[in-house]
C-alpha cells in the first residue's frame, strides 16, 4: 500500500502540471482567406492531428520520434509508422520571421515537384505540424507553411486548454503494415467495390442451354447464347444508389481464343418491358424486329413502347490472345501482358431509382476455351451533397446494333449500306443535362472493309444534324504487348498495330457525348447515318443512350 501511495504521489503532480494545447491555423489561397481552417491538439508528447470521428487518425509521437497513422478497415485496425529520420529532408537557410511573437527559423523542401516552405520554432511547449511529414526539427512547431508560393497555412493561435486532453492513442492495438499497404487500405476504405464476376469463362459451347425459369435468382451467374454472354442480377442498396462517381473495371484474358473480338458490358434495369433477357432465355422471336430496305431482319436493336435495348456501359475489344498465347509466341524483348484491364466511368448509366439491375458481359467468339473475365463496379461517394435536393437519373436506351445474341443467330449491324437507323422517343419531363451517349465501332474485312477505312458517321435529331465524325484510332501500336497472337507482316508491322475505325485490339471505346439540352417536351426522332461500304462483311456496332437528371425534392 505504501508503494502505491508513493507512486500516486509522484504521478498526481505530473498530471496536475500537464497541459494540453490547441494550435489553430488559417488557410489562404493567393492571399484569399479560406473558410476552413486547420487545428490540432498537443498533449503528453503527442500531436493529435485528426478529429475524434475521423476514419483515418494521424499522430505525431514526439516521445518515440515517429509519425503514426491508423485506420480501421474490415473490423481490423492497421497502422503505418514513419520514424522522424525517414521524413523528407529539408534545406535550411537564413529567412527568419516572427509569428505569434516567436522567432521562427526557415526550411524548404522539394517534394513531388512542389516547393514547400516552413517557418518553425523550438520555443513553444506545443509541438507538431499540420503537415506531419514536414517537421524540420524533431522538437519544433511549424507556424507557417507555404506551398508553391500561393497557398499559405499560418498559425492564428496557440491556446492552453482548460482541461487536460487524454485522447486515446491506439497505436499499440494496431497491426503494423508498410506504407504501400496502408495506402492501399486507405484508398479501398473510401469507396465500395462490388464484385460482379470473378474469373468467369465466356466461350462458345453448343451444349450450354439457357435458363428458362420465369424467376431467375439474384447473385447467380447465368450463361446465355451458347456461352458468349454471362449475366447476373444484383441489388442496388441506397448507399450504392446515392454514389457520386461509379466506375466499371473489367479484366480480360484469353482462355484459348487467339483473335480480337467485340466485347460489351451492359445492364438491363428491372422493369415491366420486354428486354434482351427475354431473347436470351426464350429465343430471338421474343424480340421486336427492324427490317431494312433489303428485307434483312434485325432483332431487338431499337426501343419501342414495349421494349428497351440494353444500356451499354463499356465497349471493348479483346486482345490477340493475352496470357494464353504468351509462352506460345515468345519474341525476344517482347514482354507480353498477362491480361488487359479496361476501366471507365459510368456514373450517368447506373440508375438510382431501381432496386435491382442485370449486369452482363458479351464477347463474340466461336472458341471452346474463349476468354476469362472479371468485373467489378466501384461506387465512390459524392462531394458537397445537398441533402434537400436529389436528382433521379434519366437513362433511356434508344438503339444498339451490338449483336450480343450473335451466337443465337442475331444479325450484324449491316443495315447502313442501304438504310438509316431511325428511332422515335418522347421527352415527357424537364431533363437537365440531356445528352446522347453515342458509341460506334466499324468492322469488316480487308481492302474495302470499313474496319480499315475511315467512314463518316452522322447523327440527326428531328432532321437536324447534331453530330458528325470520322471515328478513327491511330494509336493501336501502343498496345502491341497485349497482343501476343497478332500476326506480323513482311514490312515489320503487326496486325494489332493497324489503325482502325474507332477501336484497337485490347482497348475500350468510350462514347461520344452529344448535348441535346435544347430539345423541348414532346416526340422526337433520332437518325444514325453511316457511309458503310458494300464489301468485306462490313458492319457497324452503334449504341445510343439518352442520359440526364430529373430534379426531385426531398420533403
Amino acid at each position: 500500500m505504501k508503494l502505491i501511495l508513493n507512486i500516486l504521489l509522484l504521478i498526481i503532480p505530473v498530471l496536475l502540471s500537464a497541459k494540453s494545447y490547441k494550435v489553430t491555423y488559417e488557410q489562404y489561397n493567393k492571399d484569399k482567406k479560406q473558410e476552413n481552417g486547420i487545428t490540432f491538439n498537443y498533449s503528453n508528447n503527442i500531436a493529435y492531428l485528426s478529429g475524434v470521428d475521423d476514419k483515418i487518425k494521424n499522430y505525431t509521437d514526439f516521445k518515440n520520434g515517429e509519425n503514426v497513422s491508423t485506420i480501421k478497415y474490415s473490423d481490423k485496425l492497421y497502422k503505418d509508422v514513419t520514424p522522424f529520420d525517414s521524413l523528407p529532408k529539408p534545406t535550411f537557410s537564413d529567412n527568419p520571421e516572427t509569428i505569434l511573437g516567436y522567432k521562427c527559423q526557415y526550411a524548404s523542401y522539394s517534394y513531388f515537384s512542389n516547393k514547400i516552405e516552413v517557418w518553425f520554432t523550438e520555443e513553444t511547449k506545443a509541438k507538431g505540424s499540420p503537415y506531419s511529414r514536414f517537421l524540420p526539427k524533431s522538437n519544433s512547431l511549424a507556424l507557417k507553411i507555404v506551398v508553391n508560393g500561393d497557398r499559405n497555412i499560418i498559425a492564428d493561435s496557440i491556446a492552453v486548454l482548460e482541461e487536460y486532453i487524454d485522447q486515446k492513442y491506439n497505436s499499440d492495438d494496431a497491426l503494423l503494415v508498410t506504407k504501400a499497404e496502408f495506402d492501399e487500405i486507405k484508398i479501398n476504405s473510401r469507396f465500395i467495390k462490388l464484385k460482379i464476376f470473378e474469373e468467369e469463362t465466356i466461350n462458345f459451347d453448343n451444349g450450354i442451354l439457357p435458363a428458362q425459369e420465369e424467376v431467375l435468382k439474384r447473385d447467380t451467374t447465368y450463361h446465355f447464347s451458347k456461352g458468349s454472354v454471362i449475366m447476373k442480377k444484383i441489388k442496388l442498396t441506397d448507399e450504392l444508389k446515392n454514389s457520386g462517381m461509379i466506375f466499371a473495371k473489367l479484366r480480360c484474358r484469353s482462355n484459348g481464343d487467339a483473335y480480337d473480338r467485340t466485347g460489351s458490358v451492359f445492364i438491363i434495369p428491372e422493369n415491366d418491358k420486354i428486354s434482351v433477357l427475354d431473347g436470351y432465355q426464350f429465343g430471338l422471336d421474343k424480340l421486336p424486329v427492324n427490317t431494312d430496305n433489303k428485307e434483312r431482319k434485325y432483332q431487338g436493336i431499337t426501343r419501342n413502347k414495349a421494349y428497351d435495348p440494353v444500356i451499354e456501359i463499356i465497349r471493348f475489344i479483346t486482345s490477340f490472345g493475352s496470357d494464353y498465347f504468351n509462352d506460345k509466341n515468345k519474341i525476344n524483348n517482347y514482354d507480353w501482358d498477362d491480361d488487359v484491364i479496361y476501366k471507365q466511368e459510368i456514373s450517368s448509366l447506373i440508375p438510382n431509382d431501381k432496386d435491382e439491375i442485370w449486369v452482363g458481359v458479351f464477347v463474340g467468339n466461336y472458341d471452346k476455351g474463349g476468354h476469362k473475365v472479371s468485373l467489378a463496379l466501384d461506387f465512390h461517394p459524392g462531394y458537397n451533397e445537398n441533402d434537400s435536393i436529389k436528382f433521379t437519373k434519366y437513362i433511356q436506351p434508344l438503339f444498339s446494333t451490338v449483336n450480343t445474341l450473335e451466337m443465337s443467330g442475331q444479325n450484324y449491324g449491316k443495315l447502313f449500306d442501304n438504310d438509316t437507323l431511325r428511332v422515335d422517343f418522347d421527352i415527357t419531363d424537364k431533363i437537365e443535362d440531356l445528352t446522347l451517349l453515342f458509341t460506334t465501332t466499324g468492322h469488316g474485312g480487308w481492302g474495302g472493309g470499313d474496319e480499315f477505312n475511315p467512314k463518316l458517321n452522322q447523327v440527326l435529331v428531328d432532321g437536324v444534324e447534331v453530330f458528325k465524325i470520322y471515328p478513327w484510332r491511330t494509336d493501336c501500336a501502343t498496345y502491341r504487348l497485349s497482343n501476343p497472337a497478332s500476326g506480323n507482316f513482311g514490312n515489320g508491322v503487326s496486325s494489332s498495330d493497324l489503325s482502325r475505325s474507332n477501336w484497337c485490339p485490347a482497348t475500350l471505346t468510350p462514347p461520344y457525348l452529344i448535348p441535346l439540352d435544347s430539345l423541348k417536351l414532346g416526340k422526337h426522332i433520332v437518325e444514325v447515318v453511316i457511309d458503310q461500304g458494300k464489301d468485306d462483311g462490313n458492319a457497324w456496332n452503334v449504341t445510343g443512350v439518352l442520359t440526364g437528371k430529373i430534379e426531385t425534392r426531398i420533403k
